[in-house]
Parts: structure tokens; sequence; C-alpha cells
């Protein structure tokens, strides 16, 4: 097996592959950091890439002066590269995003290198991979998804940098950023870092905008509305809304519109800006019912009906009106697909506290236990403060046996706002 080879086989592998070079860029490397008189020594490139194929299968190891050649290749000690043990290595998504944003700059993003040429099959690849993250998403929380998001950015990034590409593919590959940029942010924010989702967000839209493509950018600039209004300044999350709507309306797509529309109304609804909250989801529906679906991008697939009404009850209960949330959350989660546990997990955290703030004390607690059972494995920050509201919009309620019985089983959880 693959993983039985000796440590430093596979650290010799593991390097070239985090760099994206094939073995034949490998061999390139190897001979151009070779002084000129050990260059006259070597043999044939050909010959070299059989050799890096025979000391990656861990079938002998390199001898001099491949070993001082593999170590100037990668920067890397002699001694450490050929030590053992050997653990991969797994880069943190801060060191991802030190390394991704040299000083803090998502414009350095833009600046591309020299290596091998790649074509349009790669950003095949990427799209697969990019949507196969997105499903996982719909399953698993930020605290599982962190570390293999942050990985697949950092793939993409460096494919863009480190490659020889058309313009074309170029254009392509910088959206593929954008979209990991949108994911990695997404699942940073459900597990509670912050500042690494705004980071991404920023890279991504740095990205889209460079690519040309509204959609997505538009798509990046509401997710980073998004988490500002619930974390930062709500009102810093109105004008990023604004913008995002901005942006939206330069693309046919219905759910890129609605979605847009849906980012105002509840940063409107955030500092209490009823009518204008009002209105916006008014045109969130608008939007969504003109227009034909297939201008939908992929990322956009899971804008429906039942997500815009959940936006409507959403906003009803924080602007202290639960008697019209009641009813659009009861439907919607009476058909909602239960493997989405995180998702339903929160509107059900919605639905207790619609049934709270409507004096229904003993019904919110029965949402409240299914909710606080669904999410008790769940690693996510927005899980966690979702569970806070519960407990604090039934706090007033507390003499009772059921609430006090809740209260028993689950304690109030610490205050990360």
């Amino acid at each position: 097996m693959a993983d039985e080879i000796p440590p430093w086989a596979a650290r010799l592998r593991d390097e070239r592959r985090s760099r994206q070079w094939s073995q034949r860029d490998m061999a390139k490397r190897l001979m151009e950091v070779a002084n000129e008189e050990t260059r006259r020594s070597l043999p044939l490139r050909e010959s070299i890439v059989r050799n890096i194929g025979n000391w990656e299968a861990g079938k002998h190891e390199p001898k001099d002066p491949y070993r001082v050649l593999y170590a100037h290749a990668f920067g890397i000690a002699e001694d450490r590269l050929f030590s053992d043990p050997y653990k991969r290595p797994r880069r943190t998504p801060e060191e991802i995003l030190a390394r991704v944003l040299p000083e803090g700059d998502p414009k350095a993003l833009l600046t591309t290198g020299t290596g091998r040429r790649i074509g349009m099959g790669a950003v095949t690849d990427l799209s697969a991979r990019v949507h196969g993250l997105r499903l996982a998403d719909d399953v698993l929380a930020g605290g599982d998804l962190i570390e293999p998001a942050f990985r697949e950015l950092d793939t993409a990034v460096r494919l863009y940098r480190e490659t020889v590409h058309t313009e074309e593919v170029g254009r392509s590959l910088l959206v593929s950023v954008g979209e990991f940029a949108q994911i990695a942010g997404w699942v940073a924010s459900d597990a509670g870092r912050h500042e690494q989702a705004a980071q991404a967000y920023r890279l991504g839209i740095n990205a889209t905008r460079e690519a040309g493509d509204a959609a997505l950018e538009s798509y990046l600039l509401g997710s980073l509305a998004y988490q500002i209004t619930n974390t930062g300044d709500p009102g810093e999350g109105v004008q990023l809304a604004h913008a995002t709507l901005k942006t939206a309306e330069r693309h046919p797509s219905p759910g890129v519109r609605a979605l847009a529309w849906d980012r105002l109304a509840w940063a409107h609804t955030r500092v209490g800006e009823a009518q204008a909250a009002m209105k916006a989801l008014g045109q969130a529906a608008t939007a969504f019912a003109v227009g034909s679906r297939d201008a939908d991008p992929p990322y956009v697939y899971w804008v429906n009906t039942g997500e815009l009404q959940i936006m409507e009850a959403r906003v009803y209960t924080e602007l202290g009106r639960p008697l019209r949330a009641v009813p659009l959350l009861v439907d919607v989660l009476g058909r909602y697909d239960a493997s989405h546990t995180r998702e339903l997990a929160l509107y059900l955290s919605w639905l207790a506290v619609a049934l709270a703030d409507d004096g229904e004390p003993e019904e919110a607690v029965r949402v409240a236990w299914r909710m606080l059972n669904l999410s008790g494995e769940v690693v996510s920050d927005r899980l966690a403060r979702r569970s806070r509201v519960i407990l604090e919009h039934l706090q007033p309620y507390r003499d009772l046996p059921e609430v006090r019985e809740l209260f028993a089983h689950h304690p109030m959880p610490p205050n990360n706002r």
C-alpha cells in the first residue's frame, strides 16, 4: 500500500505534490538548482523522471548529488528532508491564509508565476471538488470542515499562481478560487473563526472581481454582509448588503438576486429598520419569481421558496412579530430535509423563540428540546449562539416545571457575541 512506503519517500512525494509539480517538473527543478559542473554529470531528464518515480515509491533512496538538489529545490534542510519519522504537513487555516494573502493583501492573489501549463481539465476538477465541499457543508458543521475547506482553497490559489495558462483558463481558475473562498469563509464563520472568514471572503471578492463574475462577487459580498450583520457592526452590514444587491442586479439569476434582497432584509432588521426590511422581503419574493432558474449558478442550488419563507419568519421574529413567524416556520419545517442537521436545528431555534415570544412556553420548550438534542454533537458556532438565544427567551418562564427541567439539562452556554 502507498502508506507503507518509507517516510523519506512519502515526504519527497508530498512536498512535490504540495507545489503542484509533476514528476517532469520535479526533474526540471532538480536540474535548474544544480551548479554547472553537477548539471553536466546528470543524465537526460527522462532518466531523472524515472528515478523520481522509483524514489517516491520507496524502491531505493536517492544518493548524492540528488539529496542536495532536492534540499535546494524544496528549500528544506537535507537532514530534515530525509529524516525519520515523517508526519504529513497539516497547515492550519491561519497558516494557509498567511501564505495566500502575503501581508494580508487580498490583491496579492492576482500575481502569477511560471510553471507547468494547464488547461480547462484542471478547472473541471476544481469545480467538481468545490461542489462536493458545498454538499458536505449541507450535512457537516464548520468544526468538521474547516481544515479541508482551507486546504482546498490553498490548492486553488496555488494552481492559479504557479501554472501557465491561457487567459480563459486563468479567468476560470479565479472563479474557482472565488467559489472555494466562499465555502471556506462560510465554514470558518460556522466554526466561530470570523476574522478568517472575512479574509477568505475578501480574497474571493478580489478574485471574482478580476474574473468579471458579477453573480459570484455578489454571493461573496452577501456572505460577508451576512457575517458582519450577525457578528460585527450591523450598520456596516447594511452598506455591504446594498453593495451586494447592486452587484447582483448585473446578473439575470433569480436565485442570486433574491438572495441579495434577503441579505438586505436581514441587515435592515438587525438595525431595527422594519419598513425597509419588509420592502426588501417583498423584493426578494418578486426577484425569485422573475426569470428562469436555468440562469442560476450551481452555488445557489439551496435558494428556494422554503429558504425565503425562513428568512421572512426570522425577520418577523427579530422584529417582535411572532404571530406572523410561527405559521411560516411550521410550514417549512414540516417538509425540511432531516439530514441537514445544522440547518434544521437553526430553524427550530427560530420557532422556539417565536413560540416563547408569543406566550406559548410549553410548546417552545418542546421545540427547544428537539433543537438542543439535534445540535448536541454538531460543532457549530451558529448553533451555540442560537442555543443561548432560546434560553434567554425562556428565562421569563423559569418557574414552569418544563422550563426548569430544560435548564437543568442545558445550562446557559457562554456568550460569544
